[in-house]
Order: structure tokens, then C-alpha cells, then sequence
């Protein structure tokens, strides 16, 4: 019964929804009628008479006042669209019209089939949108001490935001801890370390006397001395050295004991964590020095030694290494094992197989000649695969081609957000570079990608609709100094458009009622009797038709 009762209640919900969506020019109709109808004893004609005698005895000063404060008026809004479209990338007016003006006019989705099923649907939305945004490991992040705070000493300018360095703190404390570390103090006094938001905390702690006595015990205190003390990459190569020491011997023991309990388990997952962190940096350190060759080894052989710890995409490491080796064929075969429709992609793996191909033809790439005779085969292969990856990642061409400038990458990426394709772009443009017109291909075809994807974004060509949440993201990781790229360029909101023309109109009218007020004047009258002409047309026929008597007559019945 109680179904039934809230059944014809939703019925009649949306009787009354579907006549206030549908039927509103009907009764806007019959309202006008009655009101004709009722002009004589609400005396609407002597209102009027009136208040046409009141606007004629005012003086060419109020009508300057009154457009004058409409402009400064609507000037006022459309600061305050523009000033909240640059911080949150929608209107405000447009935001609570579809917020709190929609649902009561009605404006609600009936096509779910229940509540059950709109609850699922969300849920479903929510969980996509937080697996679009989520935020990555840049496997090629730059050295706190060596790196990041040398720009900071040179330039004033912080590179790396709060939000991106709690991330790394997470980070560390998921890696390099866990539940057995207070059985070694070493251990103990680290986990503390890793909380501290003051980077001279964290340096104090692992320089702490009781934890000098155990640093050939405890790996992680290398770490952190390697990553935010030294100063330059020699001294952060010599810390991981002997952090690779205390690693080799933690992971050994802890190997050994691993089966005995869920406690042991969980100390030798961290310690693996260790190891393989710490032999990454020293791969990084060698590629920095100069000795490509032996962190391509370094790379392969970790590789080779964990290949489930995928997290750290080490893979990535090892493309940019071998790049620098102009190594393709090897570039090649990396990139048959993970440029697979089942692993997930990235700039590098998209960009690189675009840059492999590209440097196919793009030495004799003439787009001249290409007009001419059309794309060839191998010229087709890598356009496509340059539209694929500029579909991947829209905002990595600007800075390949120079017309952003680049800053240094976040230890936090977004992949296809801004911060992805700075870190790309940091480490790769010299790539690029170095293949003979890749970046006139790239140049003269990255454009056209925009022209496949379906707009609005809706539904995507090679990959899922792009994430709308990217920007709001990218702003945490980047530094605030960076201009942002933004895509799809978002276009200005119709009140701003509104309030702008409203805000210029009223303005001219001021100035020119101010500086010509008998010929405005004269303007406005004729306006007015021009856009009432057809209501007094509409009136006089009217007039013919019903009797002025009516209202009489109905009293009378």
C-alpha cells in the first residue's frame, strides 16, 4: 500500500514537472489574458497614464545617475564572474542556477530507473574520477639537495609545492617503514624522521648520535642524508653506496626469515622497497654523471631481479637512458614489452614510440611536398602515432616546440596533466632534438589530433575521454609561478559575455545621455513608442473584438 501511495506521488511529481517544463507559454498566456480582462478595475490604464507623466517630468541628470550606476553595477559582477571563472573554471551565476535553481524548476534526471541503480551510478562516477586523477611517482624526480634546492638558492623561487612533498612523505613512510621497526631503534627513530614536515628535522634526526652508531643497520637514513643533504650528485652517489651496503645485508637477513610470520613478511617487503629504491638512485646518479652505459646495466639488472615491482616504472628510466645511447632498436624492444593495450600508458611510452617512428621519415619530411603527392605509408604510421600521443597527453607539444617555457618536473605527476608532460618534456626535449626534423613533423602535424577527437569530450578517439579534473590537480603539484595549461581551453561563460555587453551598453548610454541629453532624449521616446507599437496593435484589435463592457457583463452573470 505504502509502494502504491509513493508511486501516484511520484506520478503526480512529474505531471506537475513535465507541465511547469512544457506548459509555462500557455499559462504565461492566460495570465496576460487576465490581466486584460482586469485592466478596468485594477485600473491599469490610469497606472500607466501615470507613470508615463512621472517618467516625462524627470530631468536628463536621473537618467544619467540610473545608467551610470547600472554600469558600475553589472561592472561590479562581471569582476566578480571573471575573478571566480580564473580560480574555479565555471561561472558563479552559472553555478547556482544549475545548483539550487534546477531542482526547483524541476530539473532532475528521470531516466534511472531507481534510487538503487542512480546510487551505483554514482559511485561508479566517483570511483572513475578518482582512479583519472590519481597521482603518480615521477620515476625521473630530481634530488632534493642536489637539485631542487640549488634552484632555490639561485632563483628564491620554491619549485616544489606542500602538497607535492606530503605526497612524497607518504610515500616514504609506506616504502621505508613498517610495524616491526620498533625492534630495531635505528628504525624507530627514521619512522619519526619521515613524519617531520621541517626538512632540517629530518636531516637532525638521522645525523642523531644514537643513530650515527647504527647507520650500517639502517638504510633509510643514507636515503634521506642522499636525497636532502648532499648538495651535488657525487656526494648523493657516495650516501646511496653505503646505503646500498645496509640495504644488501637488512634484505638478506630478512629474506631468510620471511616465511615465519606476517611480521617478517612485512619487513622483508619493506626491505625490498629499500633496495630496490636505493639501486634506482644510484642508476639515476650514473646517468647524471655521465656513465649512461652502466646505469642502462644497473636498469636492466633490477629489472631482471624484481620484475613485479612495477610501481616504480623503472622502465621509464631505462627508455630515457637508451635514448641518450641512440640505442632505438634496444628503445624498440622496451617498448614492445610495455606499450601494451592491457599495461597502463604514459607520455614517455606514447611520445618515444611516436619519436621512434617519426625518426623514420622525418629527415626528408617536406610538408610542401606532402600536400603535393600525399602521405606515404611510414609518413602516415607516424603522424598517427604522433596524433595518438598527442592525444594521450594534449599539453606535451608546447613545450617540445618551445612555446611554453619549461620549470623543474614535480616529484608528483598527473598523467596526461600539465605536470606528466613538464616531466617528459624536462628530460626528453634534448631527445627530440637530436632526431633530424622530428620536431618539424611534430610541428606541422600535432594540430590536426584536435580535429579527430569528438568535442565536447564526451567519448574519446584512441583512449578514454579526457579527465575534466586535471587542472585542479596539476594546480596542487605545480608551483604557483607556472602558468597552468589548461585543456580543453575553456570558453568565457555566457554571464560573463552578458554582464560585459551590459556593463559596456549602459556605460555609453550614461556618456552619451550625459553629453547629448535632448537628443537622447528624443531617442529614447522614439525607441520606446517603437517597441510598444506592436503591443498597441495587439491592443486596438483586441479592443474591436471584446466588448469594453466585459468585465461589467461577467459582474452582472
Amino acid at each position: 500500500m505504502a509502494e502504491a501511495g509513493t508511486g501516484f506521488l511520484e506520478q503526480l511529481k512529474s505531471c506537475i514537472v513535465w507541465s511547469w517544463t512544457y506548459l509555462w507559454t500557455l499559462w504565461f498566456f492566460i495570465m496576460l489574458f487576465l490581466v486584460y480582462i482586469l485592466r478596468v478595475p485594477l485600473k491599469i490604464n490610469d497606472n500607466l497614464t501615470t507613470v508615463s507623466m512621472f517618467l516625462n517630468t524627470l530631468t536628463p541628470k536621473f537618467y544619467v545617475a540610473l545608467t551610470g550606476t547600472s554600469s558600475l553595477i553589472s561592472g561590479l559582477i562581471l569582476i566578480f564572474e571573471w575573478w571566480y571563472f580564473r580560480k574555479y573554471g565555471t561561472s558563479f551565476i552559472e553555478q547556482v542556477s544549475v545548483s539550487h535553481l534546477r531542482p526547483l524548476l524541476g530539473g532532475v534526471d528521470n531516466s534511472a530507473p531507481s534510487a538503487a541503480s542512480a546510487a551505483g551510478g554514482d559511485a561508479d562516477s566517483n570511483r572513475q574520477s578518482v582512479s583519472e586523477c590519481k597521482v603518480w611517482r615521477n620515476p625521473l624526480n630530481l634530488f632534493r639537495g642536489a637539485e631542487y634546492n640549488r634552484y632555490t638558492w639561485v632563483t628564491g623561487r620554491e619549485p616544489l609545492t606542500y602538497y607535492d612533498m606530503n605526497l612524497s612523505a607518504q610515500d616514504h613512510q609506506t616504502f621505508f617503514t613498517c610495524d616491526t621497526d620498533h625492534l630495531r631503534p635505528a628504525d624507530a627513530i627514521m619512522q619519526k624522521a619521515w613524519r617531520e614536515r621541517n626538512p632540517q628535522a629530518r636531516i637532525s634526526a638521522a645525523h642523531e648520535p644514537f643513530l650515527i652508531w647504527e647507520m650500517p643497520l639502517c638504510a633509510t637514513a643514507y636515503i634521506l642524508l642522499a636525497e636532502e643533504e648532499a648538495t651535488t650528485i657525487v656526494e648523493a652517489e657516495k650516501l646511496f653506496k653505503q646505503a646500498l651496503k645496509a640495504g644488501e645485508g637488512c634484505y638478506r637477513r630478512s629474506q631468510q626469515l620471511q616465511h615465519h610470520g606476517a611480521q617478517y613478511e612485512a619487513q622483508h617487503r619493506r626491505d625490498t622497497n629499500v633496495l630496490v629504491y636505493i639501486k634506482r638512485r644510484l642508476a639515476m646518479c650514473a646517468r647524471k654523471l655521465g656513465r649512461t652505459r652502466e646505469a642502462v646495466k644497473m636498469m636492466r639488472d633490477l629489472m631482471k631481479e624484481f620484475p613485479l615491482l612495477s610501481m616504480f616504472n623503472i622502465h621509464e628510466n631505462l627508455l630515457e637512458a637508451l635514448l641518450e645511447l641512440q640505442a632505438y632498436a634496444d628503445v624498440q624492444a622496451v617498448l614492445a614489452k610495455y606499450d601494451d593495450i592491457s599495461l597502463p600508458k604514459s607520455a614517455t611510452i606514447c611520445y618515444t614510440a611516436a619519436l621512434l617512428k617519426a625518426r623514420a621519415v622525418s629527415d626528408k619530411f617536406s610538408p610542401e611536398a606532402a600536400s603535393r603527392r600525399g602521405l606515404s605509408t611510414a609518413e602516415m604510421n607516424a603522424v598517427e602515432a604522433i596524433h595518438r600521443a598527442v592525444e594521450f597527453n594534449p599539453h606535451v607539444p608546447k613545450y617540445l616546440l618551445e612555446m611554453k617555457s619549461l620549470i623543474l618536473p614535480p616529484e608528483h605527476i598527473l598523467k596526461r596533466g600539465d605536470s606528466e608532460a613538464i616531466a617528459y618534456a624536462f628530460f626528453h626535449l634534448q631527445h627530440w632534438k637530436r632526431v633530424e626534423g622530428a620536431l618539424n613533423l611534430l610541428h606541422c602535424t600535432w594540430e590536426g589530433t584536435f580535429r579527430m577527437i569528438p568535442y565536447p569530450l564526451e567519448k574519446g578517439h584512441l583512449f578514454y575521454p579526457y579527465p575534466i579534473c586535471t587542472e585542479t590537480a596539476d594546480r596542487e603539484l605545480l608551483p604557483s609561478f607556472h602558468e597552468v595549461s589548461v585543456y580543453p581551453k575553456k570558453e568565457l561563460p555566457f554571464f560573463i559575455l552578458f554582464t560585459a555587453g551590459l556593463c559596456s551598453f549602459t556605460a555609453m548610454l550614461a556618456l552619451l545621455t550625459h553629453q547629448f541629453p535632448e537628443l537622447m532624449g528624443v531617442f529614447a521616446k522614439a525607441f520606446l513608442s517603437t517597441l510598444f507599437a506592436p503591443l498597441n496593435f495587439v491592443m486596438e484589435k483586441v479592443e474591436s473584438i471584446l466588448p469594453s463592457s466585459l468585465w461589467h457583463q461577467l459582474t452582472r452573470i
